[in-house]
């Protein structure tokens, strides 16, 4: 799967970008898309007008952590894994016997948009399993993405020569389109357009960013860590009609 956002959308940590990055080594977001599709028989591409496109296939897809995909009220979802308490989520946010992983991840971001009871850390902590996914809401303009506690689905990010922010579970795609300008998602987190990278397992704490070298001594984009001597503001969530759920995650 691949997701390009231009970065007035998702702007990715200045240390994804490698230092020794070579403009020229780098492909721009949407004709990263273009090659995907065309390396790729059965590709579906979705275009997200001038802030960039989703692209996926069911081909070379792990068996044990199947891709699904689903759009509700122009929110886009691709979704990698398998929830442990797909029962449980369906009971909560009250859905059907028939609602998947992706349906339950987009009605879980669907409550946290409207105000929903828990911060967005506890709704990704909610979710038990095996899953890495990109979540995007083309009205705010937002993207919502994270990756399960044990990193248990390859999942990469980078940056396209344009600025662009790449997210896909190929390493290859982010090497082609992003040079050295490319790292793993961070395990145990999520990423948001207005929140930025956050540990949902220790939402208090500040991520730092960890140097990564290649085998030809050239940094590339940095790892993140949580640091455990840094703490983040707490802040009590808002309650009433002023209440403004949509900058809370």
């Amino acid at each position: 799967m691949l997701t390009v956002l231009k970065k007035s959308v998702a702007q990715g940590p200045e240390e994804l970008t490698s230092p020794h990055v070579e403009a020229d080594k780098r492909k721009n977001g949407i004709d990263l898309v273009h090659s995907f599709v065309s390396a790729n028989s059965g590709t579906v591409s979705i275009n997200l007008g001038d802030v960039g496109a989703i692209a996926y296939t069911h081909s070379r897809q792990p068996l044990l952590t199947p891709r699904s995909f689903a759009v509700v009220d122009d929110i886009f979802c691709i979704f990698e894994g398998i929830l442990d308490n797909v029962a449980v989520l369906r009971q909560q946010y009250g859905l059907n016997k028939s609602a998947n992983e992706v349906a339950i991840v987009i009605e879980a971001y669907r409550t946290l948009r409207d105000r929903g009871p828990y911060p967005a850390d506890q709704i990704v902590r909610d979710l038990s399993g095996k899953f890495a996914f990109v979540l995007y809401d083309s009205t705010s303009q937002s993207l919502f993405t994270a990756v399960d506690a044990d990193g248990s689905v390859p999942f990469f990010w980078g940056t396209a020569a344009d600025g662009y922010l790449v997210l896909s579970d190929e390493p290859n795609v982010l090497k082609e389109g992003c040079g050295k300008s490319f790292a793993p998602f961070p395990r145990g987190c999520f990423f948001s357009t207005s929140g930025g990278l956050q540990s949902f397992e220790h939402p208090l704490n500040k991520l730092m960013p960890m140097p990564r070298v290649d085998s030809e001594g050239k940094m590339c984009g940095a790892n993140f860590k949580v640091d455990v001597y840094s703490k983040r503001q707490a802040s009590m969530p808002r309650v009433g009609s002023e209440a403004n759920w949509a900058n809370e995650f």
